[in-house]
Parts: structure tokens; sequence; C-alpha cells
């Protein structure tokens, strides 16, 4: 995603519309009109949602996102007919387990999967674990009927 302390990713802006359209073009442009799996970590698991909630995706994975409980996404949530995995490393100080709990439970097909001993990078620190989790929803999104 566009944004966040260490990305190199061009145009760099916190505005999360402006994001949205830089994925979708990205989507456009080289897939097409494959639906895709889309992936995003902290913020850019927000802007990851935010472009769900705008366009259809095959399934959503979510590492460690951010501000998941703004009133509009919360309402959107009920028509995300996909699978989401949200992963969250139990030592992460910046989301909320709590938090992650409460919006896994607002999603119709949601699984909230804990890394222990991991932190906000939980996909970095367990990237063997990451890379069967990641396999496993694309498999599963694979398997589900085209919408």
């Amino acid at each position: 995603m566009p944004y966040g302390a260490k990305s190199r990713c061009q145009p760099r802006t916190r505005n999360v519309e402006s994001n949205v359209a830089v994925i979708k073009e990205a989507l456009q442009s080289v897939f097409g009109p494959v639906l895709p799996v889309l992936v995003g970590a902290s913020i850019g698991g927000h802007i990851a949602v935010q472009y769900s909630s705008l366009f259809p995706v095959k399934a959503l994975l979510l590492l460690a996102p951010v501000r998941l409980r703004e009133e509009r996404l919360k309402q959107s949530y009920s028509s995300f007919k996909f699978p989401v995995r949200i992963i969250i490393g139990s030592e992460d100080r910046v989301a909320s387990l709590e938090e992650l709990k409460e919006v896994a439970a607002m999603l119709p097909d949601a699984e909230l999967i804990v890394y222990e001993k991991a932190s906000h990078a939980a996909y970095l620190e367990r990237s063997d674990r990451f890379k069967q989790d990641l396999l496993e929803l694309y498999n599963l999104a694979e398997q589900l009927p085209r919408v």
C-alpha cells in the first residue's frame, strides 16, 4: 500500500480514497477482470477493507489491521460475502486483539488467527506460518463459486 513510515510506494499519501484509487488502477492494469485475493498490513489493512467495501474481491487477508471500527466500514461488513482472515501477533502493541475479535464477529466469514509471541509484524516473524495461511486462504477462495 502506498502508505506507512517505511513505504517506498508512490504516490505516498495518507488519503484513503487516493490509496483505494491506486489499488483499483493497479489491480485493473495487472489482473483485468480477475477478482483479487487482497492482502493488507496495518493501515494497509484498513485501506484493503475500504477497497473491499466498494469493489468485489475473492478473499481478504488482513495483517494486524487498524482503524476497522469506523462506522461506515462496520455498516458494510454484512455485505462481505467472501472469506476474511485476520492475523495478529499476541504481543502486538499497535493493533488491538480485542478490537479485532469484535471485527471478526461482525464479518460473515471471518477467522481471527493469533500468532503467539509475535509482534505487529507477525507475518514477518512467523513467515512460514504466514505463507501457509495465505495459501490456504487462496486455495479456499479459488474453490468458491464465481460471483
